[in-house]
């Protein structure tokens, strides 16, 4: 008796260990929703899971199926590449600076330190050799700074986000540069509190 129980229970696990491929279909579609669930599915309620099954897509469906990626996904600035345009990149400086007061120099009341995590500001010098002023389009974004005249073209990625609306900039004609003064937006820490 033992040997047909146990060569039953090796038959049973054959059958389970290589089911029909028809009968996969159809137990998945049986699955409940909770089952069906992933790793990306951790916090979210189920009952939205389970309205976006009835209509038809899933957390791994795209809005777009011919679209590679979402307009979330791609990061600002990249419009800006053009890849056919033969245009150099200019040289440029990126140098992060502080207001620094009498109060920090001596007393060190404000806890500023020389760190780049204390900085206000930040200061992009760019070098434009046989270019008016007259030439430049500039267009600043919170996290990308996109530069063009006729003979050159700059986009630059920044270190840090930036107030795009209360920058500056000035063309300084002796030394061919253009000179972009950009307040960082920093969070509200003990360090940034102004």
């Amino acid at each position: 008796m033992e040997g047909l129980a146990s060569v039953h229970d090796l038959q049973a696990l054959s059958a389970l260990l290589s089911p029909n491929h028809e009968d996969e279909e159809e137990d998945f579609q049986q699955v409940k929703p909770m089952s069906r669930m992933g790793p990306g599915h951790i916090g979210s309620p189920a009952a939205p899971l389970e309205k976006k099954n009835k209509e038809g897509r899933t957390a791994y469906v795209k809005k777009n199926s011919k679209n590679i990626w979402d307009e979330d996904e791609v990061t600002e600035g990249a419009h800006f590449d053009d890849l056919t345009d033969p245009r150099p990149q200019p040289e440029y400086e990126i140098v992060l600076k502080q207001s620094v007061g009498t109060e920090d120099l001596f007393l060190g009341l404000s806890r500023k330190d020389p760190s780049s995590m204390c900085c206000d500001s930040m200061l992009v010098r760019v070098k434009l050799p046989d270019t008016k002023a007259s030439d430049l389009v500039l267009d600043v974004r919170e996290t990308f700074l996109d530069l063009r005249t006729p003979k050159y073209k700059l986009g630059l990625h920044l270190p840090h986000p930036v107030h795009k609306q209360e920058g500056n900039a000035r063309f300084i004609v002796e030394r061919e540069e253009l000179e972009i003064t950009l307040p960082m937006n920093r969070p509200m820490d003990c360090i940034n509190l102004t």
